[in-house]
């Protein structure tokens, strides 16, 4: 079930990353995943925890003294919302200048051009 959006700063994805690894966390595991990779103190790790908290995007229970962080903005809907976010703001919603874009940069490989022609013969079938 997709939830209503919620909008994730780059660094609050750092932590959601970790935690969807994990399936779940307390504060300590997510400090001792994020803080030393990003350079980060653990009070900014734990800002961010009640910034993802305020925003419904985790939820915590308490377990004894601490809690144990859940996702609950699943991976696919940020990820769905982040992609289609950034093809409307940088290609005006379409999708072919997004990959000529890809194409001038760098070059893509045979098996990408395989990919992309997989996915488009797939469109052609109505898959």
């Amino acid at each position: 079930m997709a939830m209503a959006r919620i909008s994730i700063s780059e660094a609050e994805s750092e932590v959601m990353q970790a935690l969807w690894a994990a399936g779940e966390a307390t504060a300590e595991d997510l400090i001792a995943a994020v803080a030393g990779p990003q350079g980060w103190a653990e009070g900014t790790v734990r800002t961010l925890i009640n910034r993802l908290l305020t925003k419904g995007a985790i939820s915590a229970e308490r377990e004894g003294r601490r809690y144990r962080y859940r996702p609950l903005l699943q991976r696919a809907d940020w990820m769905a919302d982040a992609s289609t976010g950034v093809v409307d703001r940088l290609f005006g919603g379409r999708i072919a200048p997004l990959v000529a874009h890809f194409s001038e940069q760098r070059k893509l490989t045979r098996a990408d051009i395989d990919e992309l022609r997989k996915l488009i013969e797939g469109f052609d079938d109505g898959r």
